[in-house]
This record gives C-alpha cells, sequence and structure tokens, in this order.
C-alpha cells in the first residue's frame, strides 16, 4: 500500500512539472519564435485572417506575385488560334473510305499567334504556318481568313495579316530590360486547348541551341521554365505588367512535350523583323562582313585570353565592312556601341537592331591589345541600301527560285547563283535536286535571273545539263533527257 501511495505522489509530481514547463515554452519560447505569424478567429463565423508579417522585409517574397491574374486578363485577347491547311493526308484508303465518309483528309496543324496592331497584323513562328495553302485564325469564336504576309527562317517569325478592325493588339514590353529570374507568363493554345496560361521565371537569356535554319540563323532566346507545349509555338511570353516580351518557339524534349524548358524569341527582334516584313517584304538585315565563334576556353588558352567574354573573329569577307574597317581574322570582339558582348547570341542580338547604313564602334582586343573601329554595316548585297529580293515561284517547278547574294556568292565562291527553296512535289524533285541547291550554269548559260531561269525551265524540252553547288558545298553537274 505505501509503494502505491509512492508511486501515485511521484506520477503527481511529473504531471505538475509537465504543466509547468509547457506553461513556460509557451511564455518565454514559442511566443518569442512565432510571434510575427498571425492567426486570429475574425469572427462567429469562422473566417480566419492570416497575416505574413515575419516576411514583409524580405525582397525574395515581397517580389514575388501571389496573382497573375492582371496580366493573364491583359495579354489573352490578344493571342490567336491558327489552323495551317497544308495538302492532302497521304495515308492509304480503300474504296470502303470512300462510301463512309473517311477518304483522303486535308492536313491541319495548329499554332498560336499574336496580334501586334487594331488593323490585323499579327505575329507567329515560320514553322507554324510553313508549306500551308490556307490559314485560318480564330479569335474569339471568330473565324477568318488570313494572308501570308512574309516570313523569316533566319528568327522563325512570320506575319500574317486579316481583315477586322478594333482587335486587341497586345502592349509591348522590352526583351532587353527583361532580367533573369523575372516572372513571365506563355499565352497560347497548346494540344488545341484555347487560351492556356503558364507561368515560370526567365531562366536564361541569349540562348543559342542550333534549331533555326535559313541563311543566317540569329539565336539569341529568352529561357523560360513556364511549361509551354506543341500549340503554344507562336503565341506570347508577356511580364506581369501584361506587356509582350518574346514570342513562344521551341521546347528542350526528347518526348516531344515539356519537360524543363521553352524558349522565345525576344519581343525587340520578332518586332524589328515584323515590321520590316509589314514594310518591305524582305528583313532589312545589317551584315558587318565577318563570320565568328564563341570563345570556349580551349580556345582561350591557345590565344592567350584572360576572359570568355566576346566573339572571336573567323573570317573576314572581301570588300566587307568590318575589312574595310581595319579587322582581321583572330580579333576578338568585345563590345558594340559600348554594349558588352558575352558571346555569339549576344553579338548577333546587338546586330540585329541595325539597318544597313548605320554606322556603328567596335571595340576588340588583338593580341590582347585593345583598339576601337567604326564601320558602316551593309546589306546583304554589299550596298548600304533597302534590299528587296528577287524571286521567281512556280508550283510545276515545285520551288522558289531566288538570286543569291554577296555574301553567298562570297562564301560558295562563285559569280552569280539561282538558289532553289521551298521545294515542294514538281518537276525539280523529281530531277533529284533538293531546297539549297545553287544553279550557276544551265546548259551553259549564267544563271542570273530568278524569272528567266524559272521559265525557260518550265517549258524547257530536250537535252538539259544544270551547273551548280550542292547544298553540302560540293560542285554538281547533272545531264537530264527532258520529253
Amino acid at each position: 500500500m505505501q509503494d502505491m501511495v509512492k508511486n501515485l505522489k511521484i506520477i503527481l509530481v511529473a504531471f505538475c512539472a509537465g504543466l509547468a514547463g509547457a506553461w513556460a515554452y509557451q511564455e518565454f519560447i514559442f511566443k518569442t519564435e512565432s510571434a510575427p505569424f498571425n492567426l486570429s478567429l475574425d469572427d462567429e463565423r469562422s473566417n480566419y485572417q492570416v497575416t505574413f508579417d515575419a516576411y514583409k522585409d524580405t525582397p525574395a517574397i515581397a517580389s514575388m506575385p501571389f496573382s497573375f491574374v492582371e496580366a493573364s486578363e491583359k495579354s489573352t485577347p490578344s493571342v490567336v488560334f491558327i489552323k495551317n491547311f497544308s495538302g492532302t493526308d497521304q495515308r492509304r484508303y480503300s474504296i470502303f473510305d470512300y462510301f463512309f465518309g473517311t477518304g483522303p483528309t486535308q492536313r491541319v496543324s495548329t499554332g498560336s499567334g499574336v496580334i501586334i496592331s487594331k488593323d490585323g497584323y499579327i505575329i507567329t513562328n515560320n514553322h507554324v504556318i510553313d508549306r500551308a495553302e490556307t490559314i485560318e485564325v480564330v479569335h474569339q469564336r471568330r473565324t477568318y481568313p488570313a494572308k501570308l504576309v512574309g516570313t523569316d527562317k533566319n528568327t522563325d517569325i512570320a506575319v500574317l495579316k486579316v481583315e477586322a478592325d478594333n482587335l486587341p493588339a497586345i502592349q509591348l514590353g522590352s526583351s532587353r530590360e527583361l532580367r533573369i529570374g523575372e516572372w513571365v507568363i506563355a499565352v497560347g493554345n497548346p494540344f488545341n486547348l484555347t487560351s492556356t496560361v503558364t507561368a515560370g521565371i526567365v531562366s536564361a537569356k541569349e540562348r543559342q541551341i542550333n534549331i533555326l535554319g535559313g541563311e543566317f540563323p540569329l539565336e539569341s532566346f529568352i529561357q523560360t521554365d513556364a511549361p509551354i507545349n506543341p500549340g503554344n509555338s507562336g503565341g506570347a511570353l508577356v511580364n506581369i505588367k501584361g506587356e509582350l516580351v518574346g514570342i513562344n518557339t521551341a521546347i528542350l524534349s526528347r518526348t516531344g512535350s515539356y519537360t524543363g524548358y521553352g524558349f522565345a524569341v525576344p519581343v525587340d527582334i520578332a518586332m524589328k523583323v515584323s515590321n520590316d516584313l509589314i514594310k518591305y517584304g524582305e528583313v532589312q538585315k545589317a551584315i558587318p562582313g565577318i563570320d565568328v565563334v564563341e570563345i570556349t576556353p580551349e580556345l582561350a588558352e591557345e590565344m592567350k585570353l584572360f576572359s570568355l567574354d566576346g566573339v572571336i573573329v573567323t573570317h573576314v569577307i572581301r570588300n566587307g565592312a568590318a575589312e574595310k574597317a581595319g579587322l582581321k581574322r583572330n580579333d576578338v570582339i568585345t563590345k558594340i556601341e559600348g554594349v558588352n558582348i558575352t558571346g555569339k547570341g549576344s553579338f548577333e542580338e546587338i546586330l540585329s537592331y541595325y539597318y544597313p547604313g548605320n554606322r556603328i564602334r567596335i571595340e576588340f582586343q588583338r593580341k590582347n591589345e585593345s583598339k576601337t573601329a567604326e564601320l558602316t554595316l551593309q546589306n546583304l548585297e554589299g550596298g548600304t541600301g533597302v534590299i528587296q529580293r528577287e524571286f521567281f515561284a512556280s508550283n510545276l517547278l515545285g520551288a522558289r527560285l531566288e538570286a543569291i547574294n554577296a555574301i553567298e556568292r562570297d562564301r560558295l565562291g562563285i559569280e552569280h547563283g539561282i538558289k532553289i527553296s521551298g521545294m515542294t512535289r514538281g518537276f525539280l524533285r523529281d530531277l533529284g535536286l533538293n531546297n539549297g541547291f545553287v544553279l550557276t550554269q544551265i546548259n551553259g548559260e549564267p544563271a542570273k535571273n530568278p524569272e528567266a531561269v524559272g521559265k525557260y525551265l518550265e517549258n524547257f524540252s530536250g537535252r538539259l545539263r544544270l551547273e551548280g553547288v550542292a547544298p553540302s558545298g560540293q560542285p554538281f553537274m547533272q545531264s537530264y533527257s527532258i520529253r
């Protein structure tokens, strides 16, 4: 019995000690650690009011947007759904398919676009409307036939025009002022799900991922982790103010769907290209007359360079702007107009904002000695004025023929030539030719004028001999018997 009383006393003392410890923790420790966070019961209806006073002075949290509603409401009405009708599905069909209404159908691919003017100009990606026979734009449940104004494979930008008034043109931002870590949202139509919004941050700028075609691919992408999927192409990348900062173009994926990163053409580049296509029908590219490469650790060690910033000149075009300004092979360009050049992406991006005839100041290193030069940028023909390239499109030939420019003539080492592009089924494909072939001689006559060459080939019969340069850069000569 005495043992039982003794045990009860021990339990009672322990219980009281526990209560005293809990009270002390509540009064002296818990209040000190948790006081800034306040959760209070507002009234009898259990409406909770939460404050985060502990974090109000923390920059990372204070600057984080808790809602993308305003940006979404501003930008979504300016993003359209694009349908590309591009020929007939070539799958095999049986006679029963025709009776039951499942015969050959027109192929339809889809993407997105952004309204950039109230009177109907729309910017999208070149690959969204590539090989389109007809294009339709769907905006707020209305469908418009669209006219293709122009394309630029070098930046994967295309411009469409629909006949409409008072469309909600998007507000433009600045990609040059966009900072890494800034919040952005992607607006588009992934998997045919119209008006979809996703959010993320800018994870890098001036990215080169080697996906663009064209003669002078310009890659200086904005990289973002805002989810982008098939169908987002051509859609808007906007900042938290709802301003356009990029045109969504590509995803980094092994599956074809979003797996981490998307890429957008900076709006400053996209609008320069679009304005040129609308005004001139051709991008007015400004050429410094050099080829450059990134500085790798290996090249830096070989050339005894102290930094990986800048670009190395690998080729100087004869009679070009750079040669006239005194630049040489192995010069390291570090600044253009006072702007630091961190790599090939930034080099190409800053040049893309200028026009032929503009004069720029270049700072460079030659054997670790600082130098400067001023050069006048040229157009693709070596002049300083506006150019409009000659071309001839033919359904019979199944291709577009265009005269090559001075830069291409210098690279290929030829005096003249007509390049084949935009190939579809037709006469030239039957001859075994492909995109990128350059014709220099046809039956011994020089190929200089696209229209003259095109009409000659359309009406020709007999023995045909073609000479030129293959896309690989190798000379070719081939003879055919045409009936």
